[in-house]
């Protein structure tokens, strides 16, 4: 489960509409059963970009987030998990309780508990209103919508659609409906990035050129505090440009800036732009 700062005001429940993010959700859980349907046990053990997880980790990971909001306990393990390099906070220990207790599991008895796990969210996600949606719940930005929890699942569960393609050599779901969703809780968090993480400095107007499947321009000014706006008031001090799919990367900490840095091209105040690109990640 991602976690990142929570930049989004509160909001009402039509701001994360039901009949929108559910179907979206399901959408997703069914890709991946797709992925992961006929793996090998070799290839549920390859190595992702995650430290410390394999394919079949992920999938241990999205059983226990799943269960957890099913109403699930976690299961208690032997090892101490916070003991362990890649473990650093307390999401993190929480992941690794049902990441520890599944890996002795083999890959197609993971793949059935992911199965019964997703059957009881489809049942549950099946009967919920509108209202329910609305809900203020604990969630990984702190109290929020139920809805919007549920769009950070769409968020989570895609980009480890796209760590078991990277894993395996295959092609993820790039760009489309779920993509766009899942892929609004990165640009929401934009500003944050610009302004507390890159120290854009005051009067920075910074200009964002995605190309790909996910392609757009993002503008963000910095008067006090920085902020996204729909067209910069005067030309970019800084502009970066790349590929959508290595800024969702970034942003997901999935890969660094110095080793994909041919693959970005920075103009204007070039320092301000690296700045912002060494420090794109804000998940956990």
């Amino acid at each position: 489960m991602t976690s990142q700062p929570d930049t989004t005001p509160d909001t009402s429940a039509a701001e994360f509409p039901i009949d929108t993010i559910r179907p979206l959700l399901l959408e997703q859980f069914a890709v991946l059963d797709d992925l992961l349907s006929g793996l090998t046990e070799d290839e549920w053990t390859t190595a992702t970009c995650l430290p410390g997880w394999t394919i079949k980790d992920i999938t241990a990971h999205l059983i226990g987030t799943e269960s957890m909001l099913a109403g699930i306990e976690a299961p208690r393990v032997e090892r101490d998990v916070r003991s362990f390099d890649h473990v650093r906070n307390d999401i993190a220990a929480f992941n690794e309780l049902w990441v520890e207790s599944l890996r002795p599991v083999p890959g197609a008895d993971v793949l059935e508990r992911y199965r019964e796990i997703v059957a009881l969210r489809t049942e549950q996600l099946g009967a919920m209103t509108q209202e329910d949606f609305g809900k203020q719940s604990n969630t990984p930005v702190g109290p929020a919508p139920y809805g919007r929890f549920m769009r950070i699942r769409v968020f989570d569960c895609w980009l480890h659609e796209l760590d078991i393609c990277d894993a395996l050599g295959r092609t993820g779901s790039e760009g489309g409906p779920r993509a766009e969703l899942g892929s609004a809780e990165v640009f929401g968090a934009v500003p944050f990035i610009v302004g507390k993480r890159g120290k854009a400095p005051e009067g920075a107007r910074i200009a964002i050129e995605l190309s790909g499947p996910l392609a757009r321009t993002v503008h963000v000014e910095v008067h006090g505090r920085a902020t996204e706006v729909p067209a910069l008031s005067e030309p970019a001090t800084t502009t970066i440009a790349m590929d959508s799919g290595l800024f969702v990367r970034l942003a997901g900490g999935r890969v660094r800036a110095e080793d994909r840095i041919d693959e970005i091209s920075l103009g204007g105040d070039t320092e301000v732009g690296r700045r912002i690109v060494d420090n794109l990640a804000f998940t956990i």
